[in-house]
């Protein structure tokens, strides 16, 4: 089986996360990404490189890269998580944007984050939101709809009342839950199955 997916003109993560969709659908067979900048390329090789497959970058011009991909019985890579590897994943939100430097960057970040969140499976089991990290479950946030989608898909989603309070958008919720520091500390206890983003 062959299979081309065009990301050109796609924003990171998408290249790789439309590449990874396909290489889900098919036992073994090809796959060719077809990007139109170094870092999709990088990144879709990356991800080929991380789950053991083979793959081969033609470079059509400066503009114009094939990534192709073969996905065969050979190609095992025991490293890779497993599905189990991911079982009661909690991931944290500790601000509305992601790393230090700039605020702006940060934002673009997050939001790319959480979309990342709807199209990687197995999904995590629970997202906390603390400090200004309750903004992003808040009317006005760029990411309700990933988030509901997430809910939808029965992600728990926890913001932090008492955060909540202190920046007065209580009555501003507008997906998941109002939790207390107990639950959230039950939640984050494994530190194994934790990420913290902020």
């Amino acid at each position: 089986m062959r299979i081309e997916v065009d990301a050109r003109g796609e924003a990171c993560p998408k290249p790789v996360i439309m590449t990874k969709k396909e290489l889900d659908k098919v036992g073994e067979g090809v796959v060719t990404t077809i990007v139109d900048n170094e870092v999709a390329k990088d990144n879709v090789s990356k991800l080929a490189n991380s789950l053991g497959f083979e793959y081969n970058v033609d470079e059509v011009s400066d503009r114009e890269f094939h990534i192709t991909i073969t996905k065969g019985e050979a190609a095992v890579d025991t490293d890779v998580p497993k599905s189990d590897d991911f079982k009661d994943l909690t991931v944290a939100f500790a601000s509305d944007t992601m790393g230090k430097g700039s605020e702006e960057l940060g934002k673009i970040l997050i939001k790319s984050f959480v979309y990342t969140l709807t199209e990687a499976t197995p999904y995590p089991s629970t997202l906390i939101f603390y400090n200004g990290g309750v903004h992003l479950t808040c009317e006005g946030s760029e990411v309700l709809e990933d988030l509901k989608k997430l809910e939808e898909e029965g992600v728990e989603i926890i913001s932090c009342g008492t955060c909540l309070d202190f920046f007065g958008i209580k009555d501003k919720l507008q997906v998941g839950e109002i939790s207390n520091m107990y639950t959230i500390y039950e939640k984050l206890r494994n530190p194994m199955n934790t990420v913290t983003i902020g």
